[in-house]
């Protein structure tokens, strides 16, 4: 097993709530999560026809077959039962525990804040992280991670790209998309995917969209959403303050794992991302991810944007850190170059709470030229986690 970083956050908020609820995309490894860091735990896993249809017809019987501690997996499967979890968590012993795991926000969503607000802590897991493989000594180039992808069950057992993603998409559309909608144009719904996955990192039109998958934008909206909520698809807000009120306010788009991104787009090889017209796009996406993930790893908020205004300057992700603003430009080229900085050094002269300034691209060379901040992608983690220097009044 990839040990993996929110490890030490779970175990931390274990301590401080009655349940612990953690969400992501299937496959991101939740219950390996769980099970690692509370082996002595009853587990439960309500995919189990059996145990989900006892769960909704007796609560108490269900509690007496798994009482606390326990971990519930896909405990959106019941939401019902989160009404019987607020009753025992108020009155359990000190190492009593509720685990829940879950991989679709809006049922889980609505329970929590209906009967566990205040007794649940909320950790979002996400597939492997650059940092997570380096860490378990895997490494690999810009072309392979984008191709592989980071799903745990890649690397824990070496199945070949299009092998997982073909599984993972199957199974999606046909278990978890008919669960939240009633999807009654599936071929119009996976041509819709399929169009995302060619846009990632841009902002997207539903309206021009409309027309090429045969459906209204209003229908493309709820599509969309239904991504984003089941954890396909991560939308990228767009920064907001007074810059003369010039923004661009429409969120990007990206795929939460790359490599089912590059599975759509029918990349079969490595040699096949590096001449994709889309490469760049596609490392855009790895690295908002990366960016992501080392946020939420460490159970903070994503607190991420992008900016562009409507004369086209745009900068591709920004952390807001401490109220202090992190710019960073997103290049696949594997060759420094300080034109790379020249949106970088326009935002800093709009915005005066800017600090670090940065390129992440796909070359070896980490330097600071410039006041510009050169860095490799594998160290995005790293980046995000650097302190905030004192600003200079």
């Amino acid at each position: 097993m990839i040990e993996r970083t929110i490890k030490q956050e779970l175990l931390r908020l274990s301590g401080f709530f009655p349940a612990v609820t953690i969400l992501g995309p299937r496959q991101s490894g939740k219950t390996t999560l769980a099970r690692n860091c509370f082996p002595g735990h009853n587990y439960v896993n309500l995919d189990d026809q059996a145990d989900r249809q006892l769960a909704l017809d007796d609560p108490k019987a269900f509690f007496k077959l798994y009482p606390p501690p326990v971990i519930i997996d896909e405990v959106q499967r019941v939401p019902q039962l989160l009404n019987a979890v607020q009753l025992l968590a108020d009155d359990l012993k000190q190492n009593e525990l509720f685990i829940l795991t879950g991989s679709h926000q809006p049922e889980l969503h609505a329970g929590i804040t209906q009967s566990l607000a205040g007794r649940t802590a909320i950790l979002k897991l996400l597939p492997l992280s650059i940092e997570e493989l380096t860490r378990a000594g895997i490494t690999q180039e810009r072309d392979e991670y984008i191709l592989n992808g980071f799903l745990p069950r890649l690397h824990d057992r070496n199945i070949p790209p299009d092998v997982i993603y073909r599984s993972y998409y199957n199974t999606y559309v046909e278990r978890d998309v008919r669960q939240l909608i009633n999807l009654s144009n599936q071929h119009a719904f996976e041509v819709f995917v399929k169009l995302l996955a060619g846009r990632v990192g841009q902002i997207v039109s539903l309206n021009s969209m409309a027309g090429d998958v045969g459906v209204s934008s209003t229908t493309l909206n709820s599509w969309l959403s239904v991504l984003e909520a089941s954890y396909i698809v991560f939308r990228l807000p767009c920064y907001f303050e007074n810059f003369g009120k010039r923004q661009i306010k429409s969120s990007k788009v990206y795929f939460t794992e790359v490599g089912l991104a590059a599975y759509l787009l029918g990349i079969e090889n490595s040699a096949q991302v590096a001449r994709d017209p889309l490469l760049g796009g596609l490392f855009e996406n790895m690295v908002v991810m990366e960016a992501l993930k080392a946020r939420c790893n460490r159970g903070k908020e994503p607190e991420l944007y992008y900016f562009r205004d409507k004369r086209g300057m745009e900068v591709d992700l920004i952390l807001n850190k401490g109220r202090r603003l992190l710019p960073i430009e997103i290049k696949s080229a594997m060759t420094y170059d300080l034109a790379f900085a020249k949106n970088l050094r326009q935002f800093s002269g709009i915005s005066g709470n800017v600090f670090s300034p940065s390129v992440i691209y796909a070359g070896d060379m980490e330097a600071t030229v410039q006041e510009i901040t050169f860095v490799n992608f594998r160290n995005t983690a790293a980046l995000l986690d650097s302190p905030v220097p004192k600003k200079v009044e």
